[in-house]
This record gives C-alpha cells, structure tokens and sequence, in this order.
C-alpha cells in the first residue's frame, strides 16, 4: 500500500541527516513510521540509535521489522547490516549474584515479605532454575527464559544498576551478560534500546549507549518523564538498614549500628507524617538526614579505597560501598534543598514512608545533552499539541527561535553572528532544527467520530455519576458491546463495570480480572465484548477491526494537582507570571487524551466513536486546545447522532 506520509518521512529523515538540522515529526497511527525512519538510516552506512518508549515496540523493531529489512537492503548495500538490542543492566542475569547465593545470607539479596514456607520454597526453585538456565544461556536476557520466574525472583538474580560495581572491579566481569550485550552494540549499525536507558546514558556522561550518527526517538513524546524518572532518587528506612546489613563483613559493629540508628530515627520521623511536596525539610527530618549522611561518610571511609576484583570478598564489599555511596548522594541532595530540586515523601497503605527528589525540569539536561554530536530525529504520533510544536519542542530543550514548523515554513530567524577567534568562551548557538506533520493514511473524519458529552454537568473528584454511568449504558447499548472504556480512577472503572453488568447482558472485562494480555486477547476474540481499565489500557492497546467499536473515556485525563512534580512546576509558571495549569496540566492531559483516543482507528476499515463523558471538553476555554490535538475525527455533541451512528454501525449489512 502507497503510503505519502511514509515517503515524506522518509525524506524528511534523509534530509535532516544529510543537514545536520534535527528534525521533529508527527506521523499518526498507520503510517509506518518504523520504516520511514530504518531505511534512510541504514543508507547513511553509519551507526544508528533508536530507542523506543515500551517494549513492545522494541520487539517489533527487533523480531519483525529490523530481520526483513536488512535482507532486502542486503543486495543494494552489498552487505547484510547488523542489529542489536540494549536493554538496562536489570534485564540480564548477574552472576556475581547467582555465584555462591544462599538463602542464609542476610545482605539483602533474599530480601522477601513472603511469610510462608511455600512460597519461600517456590522462590528457591526458580532462583535455582535461573541460576541453572543462567549457565547454559548465551545472552542472559530474562525475555530468553521460558518460562520465565515472577519480579521477586527476578530481582534477587539480577543487578540494578545503581548497585553495580562495573566490570572492571567485578571477577565476573569478562562473562557479564550485560557487558557483553553491550560489546555486541559497539560493533552493529542499529543499536535499539529504550528511553530508560538513553536517560541514564545522558545523565551519566553517555558512555552506555554507543557512539552513533543518528539517534531516532520513537514514542518521542514519552520522552522526558522517562529522563525525569532517570534523574529521580529515592530514600527509605529500610534501603539504609540494607546497606548497613552488608556491612557486616567490613567495618567494625559500631559503624554499622550507628547506620541502623540513623535508620530507625528516620522511620520513627517519617511514621505517621504528612506526605506531599516538602519545600522545606521540617527541622527532625534534616536531622535525621543529617546523622545519616554522616554516618554512612563515616561508613564509606571505613571501607577504605578501590577494591581489586581478585580480592576476597570484592563483590560483596564494592556493592556495599556502591549502595553506600547512593545513599550519601541521595542524601545530599535531599539535604541541599535547591530550588531546582523538588522532594517530597510519598506514603500509602502498601509500602513504607518513602523519600523522593527529582528535578524541577529537565529540558536543560536535554538540551546540552541529547543534541549534541549528533542528529535527532524525534518521532511520534502525538507532538503538535494544540496544533503547535513549540510546547514539546522547549520540553527537550530546544529553542523555538531556532526551529522550523509547518507554521513558520522556510522562515529563519536572525542568527547571533559568529564568534570572533578571540571569542572563545561564546557560547554555541541553539541547534537547529524543523518539525514536520506527516498526517495518517487513515481519514479520520469518515472514519470516527468524537463526540462530548456536554449535557453533563462537570464530573466530580472521583467515582462515575449517575449521569455518566447512563450515559454509558446508552452508548454502549448502542455500539452492541465492542467498547473501550478508560477511565481516570480504579473506582469509576469499577462503577461503570457494575453498571453496565447491571444494566446488560453483555460480557464486561474488568482491568484486574486477569493479566492484561488475556483480558485485550478475550476483548479481540469474543463478540460484544466490553474491556474497561485505568492507566495501561490508555497506550499499546491494539484491536483493529470491529472488536472495538467505541472508546469511552470518562474525564480528561489532569495530572493530579497535589502530584509533587506537577504542583512545584505550576508554581514555577505561576511565579514567573504564566498560568501553571495551562503551562503544565493542560498539555499533559492533551497528550494522553490523544494516546487514548488513538486506540479506536487502528486500521484502514476501522469505524467507531470516541466519547468524551467530560463536557469540559467541550465548554471550557481549554477545550479546543486539547480537541486540536487529537486526531480530526468528525465532532458533533449530539447524543442522538451518536446512538445513531452507532447503531447503523452495528446493523447487518443491507439493512
């Protein structure tokens, strides 16, 4: 099938690589992007990055897109070019942790909140069947072992990488999995890895992923929380007493029960208080801070300098400073309470009080760092929010005086002159760079319809009105089933399942009946099916044909106000005087509305609704901002066209 906008991408690509200007592209579902990116990459004959949001995608890339395109290119490039896979160090077997583990250790390593022997003993034979597959494995990757063991056993067999010591001071170095994945990246022309790890890679100084030409950012708009959550630190009571457990071996008792002291306090201090934002640390919980820090310093010292592989104990010992060494850096930043920091402490009723901090914004980091010495292409199907790019553009650092948009056309701005050669300290200019929407194959506006619900009155802070949940049974009466509902809470998902099972006679899924791949299989197979869900169900849920029909969704889809991040950058749009919530809430909500109504036109014969039950969508000043950034499907706040529509689409044939 000839696709334009796969071709106009395409040479988009091209042209970017070959100028050096880094290139923004919106390109809506079906229109092949993966292609329009791979193939102008593999004919520059250099190496090239992708890195994707989820792993889904890398998949495709890796299992079904990358084996058939290199053979075709084989013939026209005179060779069959290379691929590889780079995932984080947690994804690969250690076997510094498998060597010599033991239930009896106590360093944390068999850390577990089971409370019965059984399910103890079931953790022991799959540590022992990994440690068995681990041994005979020529990759170590956890997505090669089938059947595969669940995350607690997992993560006793595998390094996160904040607590790995580095091949270089580890005797298992030369055999790491991780290491060698990562020598089997420095010498392919395609390198594909994830957000996650590009993140780290930037924050680190980029000497993870290796060094390459061009880097594509697929799911682009995913992009910067994945970098906010790179820079994030966390800082509990009990990481502190895991870090004082594995001193035990190495420093004298003192040491490590002043650290368990330091620990204790903590967990008295933050037992029982208030969780949200801290702008300020409140004077016991500096203290607290205070003491740890200086007695894991005092730990650190203790342990003495570099620990040679060859060492007895060198694993076990460089780990303990490793983990020490987090905690004072943690530490430090909680305590320096800058004012590009934000901290705050998160408590709920399933895990212990916890400490966070994590950059107010990271678009500088972006900036310095993910544009230079090469060429970005950033990718996705949501990026012109509100038909503009400039709002995604200045999230990744970019300056919209130095870019190019459909809007401005060939259009430059003045440039600054350049540097005289006794100017040396002048800083570079911004890159350059220009943004491109390619469309979809897809005509939306014969194909769906978006319809808001703007007879309801404003929906409340949580749960389904009774107006809503009526309004839902009619449409879903009407649509025969075939629905997607996604919806902003657990409870209102729960709402609208007992009123529609109330109501009909229809089969209704409910996110948390069953694994998420069985309930989207059960929803794609069976006839009249209603699968209803919160927060995963927004993205990656792909049911073409009349499977599904109609895509509910409750309310628009806010960050939550008193969200720590999301509440200290509003204020900091509010001081400068901008409006935070336009600044900061409302894109966000714009860009997974999108994605949620996404779900719906998955193919070229794909017909359906997309119903906002939110009629701020419709009435509020915002309302046409976030409309300009979904697909332009045909609107209309009828409800009688709507049931209608729905209706004819559901009848047979003929008739």
């Amino acid at each position: 099938m000839d696709r334009p906008g796969q071709r106009q991408m395409a040479h988009a690509v091209t042209e970017a690589v070959q100028s050096g200007e880094h290139l923004l592209i919106q390109a809506g579902t079906g229109t092949g992007k993966s292609l329009a990116y791979l193939v102008p990459a593999l004919a520059t004959g250099k190496r090239v990055v992708v890195t994707t949001a989820t792993l889904a995608l890398q998949a495709q890339l890796v299992n079904h897109d990358l084996p058939r395109l290199v053979e075709a290119v084989a013939p026209v490039l005179g060779r069959t070019p290379t691929y590889a896979l780079l995932k984080g160090r947690h994804h690969y077997a250690c076997l510094a942790r498998l060597e010599g583990s033991t239930a009896e250790e106590d360093d944390g390593l068999f850390d577990t909140d089971t409370q019965w022997l059984g399910a103890a003993g079931k953790l022991t034979q799959q540590v022992t069947r990994v440690r068995e597959w681990a041994s005979e494995s020529d990759t170590g990757d956890r997505a090669d072992l089938d059947p595969g063991v669940d995350d607690t056993a997992w993560r006793q067999v595998s390094m996160p990488a904040r607590e790995c010591v580095g091949a270089a001071r580890c005797p298992f170095g030369d055999d790491c999995f991780a290491e060698a994945a990562r020598a089997k990246a420095r010498q392919a022309d395609i390198v594909v890895t994830n957000h996650s790890l590009l993140a780290v890679d930037l924050l680190s100084g980029r000497h993870i992923v290796p060094e390459h030409a061009l880097l594509v950012v697929d799911e682009a708009h995913e992009l910067t929380d994945r970098v906010t959550s790179a820079a994030q630190a966390e800082l509990t009571a009990e990481v502190i007493s895991r870090a004082a457990r594995r001193l035990r071996a190495f420093v004298d008792d003192k040491l490590r029960d002043d650290l368990e002291g330091a620990a204790d306090l903590l967990e008295r201090t933050l037992d029982g208080a208030r969780p949200g934002r801290l702008e300020r640390l409140p004077e016991p919980l500096y203290d607290a801070l205070f003491l740890i820090d200086e007695n894991a310093r005092n730990a650190l010292e203790a342990l003495g300098g570099e620990v040679k592989p060859d060492e007895a104990d060198a694993v076990r010992r460089n780990q303990a400073k490793q983990v020490l060494t987090t905690v004072v850096d943690t530490t430090q930043r909680l305590l320096a309470q800058a004012s590009h920091d934000v901290a705050w402490l998160a408590q709920d009723d399933r895990r212990p009080p916890a400490l966070y901090v994590a950059p107010l914004s990271v678009s500088a980091a972006l900036g310095s760092g993910l544009f230079r010495d090469r060429v970005v292409v950033a990718a996705s199907a949501t990026l012109a929010l509100g038909g503009r790019f400039d709002i995604v553009a200045r999230s990744l650092g970019l300056d919209v005086e130095f870019g190019r948009t459909p809007d401005t056309g060939d259009v430059r701005p003045v440039e600054p002159p350049e540097a005289e050669d006794d100017d040396e300290d002048r800083a570079p200019p911004p890159p350059r760079w220009r943004a491109l929407d390619v469309g979809s194959p897809f005509d939306y506006p014969k194909q769906g319809i978006l319809y808001v619900a703007s007879r309801l009155p404003r929906p409340g802070m949580s749960g389904l009105s009774e107006g809503a949940q009526r309004e839902l049974i009619e449409l879903v009466g009407a649509a025969g089933g075939r629905t997607l509902g996604l919806f902003s809470s657990r409870k209102a998902a729960t709402a609208a399942a007992d009123a529609l099972r109330a109501a009909t006679d229809l089969p209704v899924l409910l996110q948390g009946d069953d694994s998420i791949h069985l309930l989207v299989k059960r929803f794609r197979e069976e006839p009249e099916t209603c699968l209803l869900g919160v927060a995963s169900l927004w993205q990656g849920v792909d049911v073409p044909g009349d499977a599904c029909r109609l895509v509910v969704i409750d309310r628009l889809p806010f960050p939550r106000p008193d969200e720590p991040l999301t509440a200290a950058r509003s204020k900091a749009v509010d001081d400068a005087g901008g409006s935070g919530f336009m600044a900061v809430s409302v894109p966000a909500a714009a860009i997974r509305l999108s994605q949620g109504a996404g779900r719906l036109i998955r193919a070229a014969g794909d017909r359906g609704v997309v119903a906002v039950l939110d009629s701020r969508l419709h009435s509020a000043r915002y309302g046409e901002f976030i409309r300009r950034t979904l697909p332009p499907f045909w609107y209309t706040t009828s409800p009688d066209v709507v049931r209608g529509a729905l209706t004819r689409l559901g009848a047979p044939a003929g008739t």
